[in-house]
C-alpha cells in the first residue's frame, strides 16, 4: 500500500483513528476492531520504515486497540448471576465520539474566524448633539424621516457598490465636509440630499451625514421634502 501522508497530517491518534474508519466507511458505533488495528499498525510501522519518529501517545492507543483487540477474542462467560461484560470498545468509541465533536466544532469556528477577519467595527460615537435642538427642517419632515432615508440611502449603495474597493488611510473630518458642502451650497443654492454623497466609504458617509445635521441645526441649509418617498431637497439656509 502507498502511503501518500505523514504523521504530521493528523492531530494525534484519535485523529487517525477517525480517519481510518472514514477509509473503510465503517460505522463507528461499530468497529471492526481487528481490521483497524491491522491497519494502524502498518501506518506505524510504515512511518519507522521512513524514519519518521512515532510519538508515544501514537504508541499508547497501539496498545489499547491491542488490548481491546485481545478482550474481544476472549469468549464470554455468562452465569445466570452475572451480567454480561461491556463492550471492550465503549470506552474508545465514546472518546472517538467526542473529539468527533469538538473537530466539527472547531472547523465551524474557524470559518466563522474567517468570516470575522472580513468585518471591520467602528466604535460607536454620541451624537446627541446633533439630534437635540431646532433644526432646519420643515414642519412635515422630521429628524427621524431623514435618518430613514439616509438608511435606505446606504443599503441600496451597499448593494450597487463595485466588488473590489480602494482601501485609503485619509482619515475625513466633519469640518472638511462641512466646508465643501458649502461649497457646494454657495454654488448651487438647491441639491438633492443625496447628491451630497460622492463617496461611499464608511468614514465618508459619516462624517459627510454629521456635518448635514451640524448645518442643517445652524441654520446653514434647509430640508424638505414635499411628500413621502419623494426626495429630500437641501437648500441654502439663512444661518444663525
Amino acid at each position: 500500500m502507498e502511503i501518500d501522508f505523514k504523521l504530521e497530517d493528523f492531530n494525534g491518534p484519535l485523529d487517525l483513528l477517525l480517519h481510518l474508519i472514514k477509509e473503510n466507511k465503517m460505522d463507528i458505533l461499530n468497529i471492526e476492531i481487528e481490521e483497524i488495528t491491522k491497519q494502524y499498525l502498518e501506518y506505524l510501522d510504515k512511518m519507522e520504515q521512513m524514519n519518521l519518529e512515532v510519538t508515544s501517545n501514537y504508541l499508547v492507543m497501539a496498545s489499547e486497540l491491542l488490548y481491546i483487540k485481545s478482550k474481544m477474542l476472549l469468549p464470554q462467560v455468562v452465569t445466570e448471576d452475572e451480567e454480561v461484560e461491556e463492550d471492550p470498545r465503549e470506552q474508545l468509541i465514546n472518546r472517538l465520539l467526542e473529539y468527533q465533536t469538538y473537530k466539527e466544532i472547531t472547523k465551524t469556528l474557524k470559518e466563522k474566524e474567517e468570516l470575522r477577519k472580513e468585518i471591520y467595527t467602528k466604535a460607536p460615537e454620541d451624537i446627541r448633539e446633533y439630534m437635540s435642538g431646532d433644526l432646519s427642517i420643515n414642519q412635515d419632515l422630521q429628524i427621524d424621516d431623514l435618518v430613514d432615508a439616509f438608511k435606505k440611502f446606504l443599503e441600496r449603495q451597499k448593494e450597487s457598490k463595485p466588488i473590489h474597493t480602494k482601501v485609503t488611510e485619509k482619515e475625513i473630518t466633519v469640518a472638511e465636509r462641512r466646508k465643501k458642502i458649502s461649497e457646494i451650497m454657495r454654488s448651487k443654492k438647491r441639491v438633492s440630499f443625496f447628491q451630497l454623497f460622492d463617496d461611499y466609504s464608511k468614514e465618508y458617509v459619516v462624517a459627510t451625514f454629521l456635518a448635514i445635521l451640524e448645518m442643517a441645526k445652524a441654520g446653514e441649509i434647509c430640508i424638505s421634502q414635499n411628500n413621502n418617498f419623494e426626495d429630500i431637497i437641501c437648500e441654502v439656509g439663512n444661518g444663525k
